[in-house]
């Protein structure tokens, strides 16, 4: 073992947010964060065919049940369109900034239901935005890198802090 001991890391500023899977790996890429990306990619596209392969099943149960070839295409369309709209919020979520759109408006408490039903296309722009970055790494990055430039902008202009005054230079004696 060293006898040299670590600095302890700096926790005056502000804390990145941790996201799903990830924690807060994604700051430095650090940790295993490739790993993970590849295994969130898997995953979130093996649940989205396992997902496919329920619906068949579920399809397959109707065709038995021998309800008509205009109920079987109002089911593929229902799940056709749930899964786009599903697909376009998911991905929105990931991209954009919390600020943009509140997560608490009624337009999406009103269409849980349609995201449940298009659990697919949710699963699939998870698979999307983990193939670039982390999914929501983007907008997380954005929210840190502000909230750091605040801090030092704060903390750089307040008048009597000794932790952001700087160091007298040394003078230079004069050889005469």
């Amino acid at each position: 073992m060293s006898d040299e001991t670590r600095p302890a890391p700096d926790r005056t500023g502000p804390e990145p947010a941790p996201i799903r899977f990830f924690g807060t790996t994604w700051v430095h890429h650090d940790g295993g964060y490739g790993l993970r990306r590849a295994g969130v990619a898997a995953g979130s596209l093996a649940l989205a065919a396992a997902g496919a392969v329920v619906l068949r099943f579920a399809f397959q149960g109707l065709e038995i049940a021998e309800v008509g070839s205009f109920l079987n295409a109002l089911v593929v369309a229902c799940f056709a369109v749930c899964s786009a709209v599903a697909f376009r919020r998911t991905w929105e979520r990931l991209t954009r900034a919390a600020a943009d759109a509140p997560a608490d408006r009624p337009a999406d408490r009103s269409a849980q239901s349609l995201l449940l039903i298009g659990f697919i296309g949710s699963l699939l722009a998870y698979f999307c935005r983990s193939l670039v970055e982390a999914p929501g790494e983007g907008v997380r990055r954005a929210e840190y890198e502000a909230e750091r430039e605040r801090h030092e902008r704060r903390r750089g202009t307040r008048t009597g802090n000794p932790a952001a005054k700087k160091t007298p230079k040394a003078s230079k004696k004069k050889r005469g």
